[in-house]
């Protein structure tokens, strides 16, 4: 089982993150090979200044280990490092199809109704996705159900390539579809995604957030005035109590029903505070971790080189074989 995710270095972290993907992550280092890299060319689909990028995937390395991933065990890169990322993408471009990317929704969503004012790249990213996932031969790839499309997506390029060229190069991936709960949702909102484009930094929980801001934004979070029921079918129509619980479970590593379990019949008058220092007690040691790193450049720098020149050796070949596949070697 071989395990490839990314994710792109746009600043700090928030709790969304860790319980979508990093937690994960971090169990995931212990069951399969993992390739997690900082997605620093989708980074660039947009404009950013530099030197904030550079910062970004530093902080965002900085980030990952603090949070339990661990680059003795994983190969940890930005893939920028990596040549063998955009030479496999242009490969793919002329086999990928227009049709395929004009459906991608999060295209549609990202580019608002003004599609000619966007990048090209916006537009072709899901095709760089796609090289960042086949030159590793990956089994599987972690993603929430939002994500599956690009999933499909790739294995759709990789077969018309492998059919094409009468190869079995590439590996066709196997979504990895989140536990029910990862999917975080704002604190203002419950039917939107927890989001550092957020205005409000009330929405989020950031991983910076010292604990009295913790407890200040779970008092605060939006919720309703009713009891919480004995069962999740009774929060059908209450999404800011289903992300309030869901977060507590997967902090807590257990199912949802066992939090109605323990306080059902209760207001969120007493929910609040026992998730408060859940969640507190979750973000102490990430936050002390994070700060201590987060001012050793040249550490970082060094993990993120000897993870690429990992990288490297895994994808050079399937590179290669792909160049002679379509006859330019």
């Amino acid at each position: 089982m071989r395990i490839v995710s990314g994710i792109q270095p746009t600043g700090n972290l928030h709790l969304g993150n860790y319980l979508g993907a990093i937690k994960r992550w971090c169990r995931l280092q212990h069951q399969a090979e993992c390739f997690i890299f900082l997605a620093d060319l989708h980074a660039i689909t947009v404009w950013i200044d530099p030197a904030e990028l550079a910062s970004n995937v530093r902080e965002m390395a900085a980030a990952l280990i603090a949070c339990g991933i661990e680059p003795e065990r994983v190969v940890l890169f930005n893939h920028s490092r990596v040549a063998a990322h955009p030479e496999l993408t242009w490969i793919l471009n002329c086999t990928a199809r227009m049709g395929w990317l004009q459906r991608m929704t999060q295209f549609k969503e990202k580019s608002g109704k003004n599609k000619e004012a966007v990048s090209v790249g916006l537009f072709d990213y899901p095709v760089l996705q796609a090289a960042d996932v086949l030159l590793y031969h990956a089994t599987h790839v972690p993603v929430g159900e939002d994500q599956k499309q690009h999933i499909e997506l790739i294995r759709d390029i990789a077969q018309k390539f492998n059919n094409d060229y009468r190869t079995e190069l590439f590996t066709l991936p196997a979504p990895l579809i989140g536990e029910t709960g990862a999917r975080i949702m704002s604190l203002r909102d419950g039917t939107a995604k927890m989001s550092k484009s957020d205005p409000s930094d009330m929405s989020r929980i950031n991983l910076t957030d010292g604990p009295d801001l913790i407890v200040q934004k779970i008092r605060k979070a939006r919720t309703d005035a009713e009891p919480l029921p004995e069962t999740m079918e009774g929060l059908a129509g209450r999404p800011e109590a289903v992300n309030l619980i869901s977060i507590y479970a997967v902090l807590a590593d257990v199912a949802p029903a066992a939090v109605l379990e323990r306080f059902a019949g209760q207001g969120f008058g007493a929910f609040k505070p026992a998730l408060a220092d859940l969640v507190v007690e979750t973000m102490r040691p990430i936050n002390e971790r994070f700060e201590a790193l987060r001012g050793d450049r040249a550490a970082i720098d060094a993990i993120l080189a000897r993870g690429a020149e990992k990288a490297s050796v895994v994808a050079r070949p399937t590179l290669e074989a792909a160049y002679r596949a379509v006859g330019l070697r």
